[in-house]
């Protein structure tokens, strides 16, 4: 195939620039992300129960609907929740790959079968199924800057204009409200009620009858009577608009002409929907909303087109309100993949330079570095046509590629190079002659390579997918490497180099001739060296096990964990004050850590948006939110300016709260697998012991976590148990004084809770009519006898004669995981622990809870397992990939084992490094290592294939090898210094992104040192003794014939 492009180099020019136009197409089309769809599909379940408390939901509606949640393909795990607002979320998680849309079909059809078993209440308000991702991808805020807008107005306008267009743009999966539009709020007197004989249920049921559009007709309508001449539409009543046009409902009249309206036993006003969030942007009041992504949607397309959205629906707000990006995620993404593409081009640059330093020719060098964009576009184009984006994952793929894919041209270079100098040919015949040399070591070197990252693309769960795309990526550069190196650096090498005469030596003046002399003289140095370890070659074998016994050391005491932590330029801080607090004290509270964030860390924070009522562990007046959003990463550099820096010094300062537990913490690495960095598991009643026992247990769990010296932050994610104040019915006192249950109940849940009547219509906008209790007349228990209930003869009967109250615990939020009552834990690893190290801690501390008590792994945590889980699996097989290609490659079982032997000394440089640097055994360190496998059994090929070419031509084994390694020591360690330059900007990144950058680049980087400067001594004993030792015996010579007389 090389000699048909060596004679046609203008059919391999044209090759080439097909390949790069079609990368180029690619680029302009490829999506940008900083993941792969990591995290696996979900579908959530979510609904209303109007009035019921946690328990009640929970029975009622949440294990009905899990029940029938059975034989689903691919289900993986399944979580709810139920609270005192009524409100139940139940969600399923799938395996990756699973289609989200057949997910969502199944999921459906199964609540079919659920909902004739649920209440009619839950029925008419309706289930939502959706598939929107788990956690926020933005969070936009609205402020009036000039106060000319009151909070409540700034959520009206929010709801009614600005929520529904941005829900409607592509990509945008759901819209959580941190506002409210107006709604009519009737406010009931209890005195008053009680004085007309009127009840909630009179009241409601006027404002149905009066407040209402009516379906007129027309004035001829057909069939018309002949010669009717006039057509119209005839209108009549038309719902209400004003408070004052709702006092004028008419509730009741009597016989002699007296009439009570609505306006005597209530108060009508303008209010809120809900009352139950408030939000602040950096202390002033605002509204706002939380931006879900849609399954399989693109992070930055799809906060770029809200951006966009919201910039053309500006001109329309009211004159003071601003619209802010209060959180986003999506800028680290943008700057991550930036830096990345920075580390590209300066990996390109450094690349070059050695080349230059060994070759000493720029033709030369022009030759492999115009192999780097037929490559690197020819990649992109592959990862077009599979799919894929541009990521992280596919771009530290293609900036480790860069070092390796130049390999296979430098090799070709050099080789052409030799052979001009060594027999006086001219570069076409020499290149001619070179290719029939190194053609077979360049097919070693791919199948090696493509043999060590292949087995990645078909592992499972999130990890397989990280596997699979930086797998596919590399492969596809490792491939298309070696057909450029077959196909256009063999055209360039006859078109582009010059002749040189035989025996032609390197310049031996100025800088490139004191190297070319340094070189010389460490060369012959190398060569003795390794002649003498093949004479003595029992005290290497001892230095070599002592290796092995330092690699199994280190490499057990290596923390491990899933994916690096990251600066991403925002944090949480969740705040929860003690059961029973109101939405005043909260407020409170988060002025402190308002005041914390824009004073105490100025330099670092751009802007704190707050929402009291709302976490991540549940609403309730007693909850709160912060979303933190930091400057550029430019703005604050330092270890003291990172996010988890400062983290650490804003749980020191909220530590001094003492009404409160406050928490700050990053955002993990994959945010559609949770909340928060760290661990996260499901503490769980698997032996039905109780709701008592399992928060005992979880207080145990609690008390032994903050002891732990590996661990902080402990903390559960769910709220207290709250005081509830419980209203029992004598049903037999009720009947006997002639009142119905339903009547008794719908009196308690209008005035103590509120009721939807029906709509209005404001300002063009149909909003809501609620009815409920004044403030004044439910405040306290005994508020209670203010209420009456009539009974069948018309008289008020108050509730002190047929109930009584009792205050109690119970949840207000209650949890299950996999159909068990379960409670969350969130934690993270101490300063210098890694999150595998915690991990171990809390299983150890699990093992002690009482019998009945179990627990499982969720979100991040189950992915890290996972990974932890299939890593020996990987390493086994691509190991054995690589011998049965080698094997092949070699047509011999013990060759392979030459080659084999050095990987360790790869290892222990990748494994010794990480230690040092403090990182962790993740999912990048494991990429890297298989790398540093590749590039380890590729030095070993250079020398073996060389090796065994001339001791098959002829010569003595030892003088075979010593010829090949004085012969292969420049283009390895020129190959090999090119690959470490190349990852080098990785290992030194900082900022955006470094956290992943560091902990795949310092590992490649020094498994790359190990592997070269240790590889080049041990590989030719490693090929003297495999070889020594199986090598055919020679036939015996057959004996003398012996005379038989």
């Amino acid at each position: 195939m090389s000699r048909f492009f060596i004679d046609r180099p203008i059919f391999a020019w044209v090759v080439a620039i097909v390949i790069m136009l079609g990368g180029i197409i690619s680029i302009l089309g490829l999506p940008i992300a900083q993941y792969p769809s990591i995290a696996p599909p979900s579908i959530s379940i979510s609904g209303t129960y109007p009035g019921a408390s946690a328990k009640t939901v929970e029975n009622a509606v949440t294990q009905i609907i899990e029940q029938k949640m059975k034989g689903i393909d691919g289900l993986r795990y399944m979580s709810s929740s139920s609270d005192s607002a009524g409100g139940v979320t139940l969600t399923l998680t799938f395996k990756s790959g699973t289609n989200p849309d057949i997910a969502q079909v199944q999921v459906q059809n199964k609540l079919q079968l659920a909902t004739p078993l649920l209440p009619a209440a839950v029925q008419q308000q309706g289930l939502v199924v959706a598939k929107a991702t788990k956690n926020f991808l933005m969070v936009l805020g609205f402020v009036s800057e000039d106060g000319s807008m009151k909070q409540a107005d700034i959520g009206d306008y929010v709801t009614a204009s600005v929520i529904d267009p941005v829900s409607r743009v592509e990509g945008v999966g759901d819209v959580t409200n941190f506002g409210s539009q107006y709604a009519m709020r009737i406010w009931l007197d209890a005195a008053k009620l009680q004085s007309y004989q009127l009840t909630p249920a009179d009241v409601s049921a006027a404002i149905s009858a009066q407040n209402t559009e009516v379906s007129a007709g027309q004035l001829g309508g057909l069939p018309a009577v002949a010669g009717q001449q006039l057509n119209a539409t005839v209108t009549a009543q038309s719902r209400l608009q004003t408070a004052e046009q709702f006092g004028e409902i008419l509730l009741k009249t009597s016989t002699s002409g007296a009439t009570v309206h609505l306006r005597d036993v209530a108060r009508m006003e303008l209010g809120s929907e809900t009352y139950n969030i408030l939000a602040r942007y950096n202390g002033k009041p605002a509204s706002g909303m939380a931006i879900k992504l849609a399954t399989g949607a693109n992070a930055l397309d799809t906060a770029n087109a809200v951006k966009a959205k919201i910039k053309s629906m500006e001109g329309q707000f009211p004159k003071g309100l601003k619209a802010v990006v209060a959180f986003d995620t999506t800028p680290f993404v943008k700057l991550s993949i930036e830096e990345v593409v920075k580390t590209l081009l300066e990996a390109i640059v450094l690349v070059f330079l050695v080349m230059y330093l060994f070759l000493q020719n720029f033709r030369a060098t022009l030759i492999p570095t115009m192999a780097v964009p037929v490559v690197l576009l020819g990649t992109f184009a592959i990862l077009s046509a599979l799919g894929y984006s541009i990521n992280t994952l596919t771009m530290f793929a293609v900036v480790l590629a860069i070092g390796l894919l130049v390999d296979d041209a430098i090799v070709v270079v050099e080789n052409v190079e030799r052979v001009m100098t060594d027999e006086g040919l001219s570069p076409l015949e020499a290149t001619r002659k070179s290719m029939t040399q190194i053609s077979g070591a360049l097919v070693g070197i791919a199948m090696v390579l493509s043999a060590v990252f292949v087995p990645m693309a078909f592992f499972s769960g999130s990890t397989g997918v990280i596997y699979r795309q930086f797998s596919v990526t590399i492969v596809s550069a490792m491939v298309l490497s070696v057909l450029v190196a077959m196909i256009f650096t063999p055209a360039l090498c006859a078109t582009i180099l010059k002749p040189v005469e035989k025996g032609h030596a390197m310049t031996n003046k100025g800088f490139f001739g004191w190297f070319n002399r340094t070189f010389e003289r460490g060369t012959n140095k190398y060569q003795g060296i390794v002649g003498s370890i093949l004479n003595r070659g029992g005290r290497s074998l001892v230095l070599y096990a002592v290796l092995l016994v330092v690699l199994a050391f280190v490499f057990m005491r290596l923390p491990t964990s899933f994916l690096p932590e990251e600066d991403q330029g925002v944090l949480f801080s969740q705040i929860q004050l003690p059961t029973g607090a109101t939405q005043q004290r909260t407020l409170k509270v988060i002025e402190k850590v308002e005041n914390h964030f824009l004073t105490n860390e100025k330099d670092n924070v751009a802007s704190v948006f707050a929402v009291a009522g709302f976490s991540f562990s549940g609403n309730g007046q007693n909850t709160g939110i912060a979303f933190v959003r930091m400057k550029d990463w430019a703005d604050r550099p330092g270890v003291a300016n990172r996010v988890s820096s400062i983290v650490g010094r804003a749980m020191g300062s909220f530590s001094q709260i003492k009404d409160a537990m406050v928490f700050a913490f990053a955002p993990p690495a994959v945010l559609e697998l949770g909340n928060a960095s760290g661990f996260d598991l499901q503490l769980q009643d698997i032996g039905g012991v109780g709701h008592d026992a399992l928060m005992a247990a979880r207080n145990q769990m609690l008390g032994m976590a903050s002891q732990s010296k590996l661990l902080v932050g402990v903390r559960p994610n769910g709220q207290e148990d709250t005081p509830q104040y419980k209203i029992t019915v004598d049903q037999q006192k009720a009947i006997a004084l002639g009142l119905t249950v339903s009547d008794v109940n719908s009196v308690l849940s209008t005035a103590w809770g509120s009721a939807y009547v029906n709509d209005f219509v404001d300002r063009g906008r149909v909003k809501k009519v609620y009815l409920q209790g004044a403030a004044e007349a439910r405040m306290t228990p005994e508020d209670l006898n203010k209420w009456f209930v009539r009974n069948a003869s018309g008289q008020m009967v108050p509730f002190s004669s047929f109930s009584s109250g009792e205050w109690i615990y119970a949840s207000p939020r209650l949890e299950r995981y996999n159909g068990l009552p379960s409670t969350e834990i969130l934690g993270a690893p101490a300063p210098g622990q890694s999150s595998g190290t915690a991990m171990a801690e809390i299983e150890k501390l699990a093992a002690q809870l009482p019998p009945g008590i179990g627990f499982e792994w969720t979100g991040l945590s189950t992915e890290e397992r996972d990974s932890g889980s299939q890593t020996t699996q990987l390493y086994a097989i691509s190991v054995l990939i690589v011998f049965l290609c080698l094997a092949a490659l070699y047509e011999s079982w013990s060759i392979p084992f030459s080659v084999l032997l050095v990987v360790p000394l790869g290892v222990i440089g990748a494994v010794v490094a990480t230690y040092v640097f403090k990182l962790s055994n993740d999912v990048y360190f494991q990429v890297g290592l298989l790398t540093v496998v590749g590039l380890a059994a590729k030095n070993a090929i250079l020398i073996v294939e060389f090796a065994k070419e001339l001791q098959d031509a002829g010569e003595d084994l030892k003088k075979a090898t010593l010829h090949a390694v004085k012969m292969r020591l420049r283009p390895i360690l020129m190959t090999s210094i090119a690959f470490g330059l190349g990852v080098f900007p990785l290992a030194i990144s900082s900022g955006a992104g470094s956290g992943s950058q560091n902990a795949i680049g310092i590992g490649v980087l020094g498994g790359m040192l190990t592997a070269t400067f240790l590889g080049i001594f041990f590989v030719p004993l490693f090929f003297v003794l495999v070889r020594g030792y199986f090598a055919p015996k020679k036939p015996a010579a057959p004996a003398p014939a012996v005379e038989v007389h």
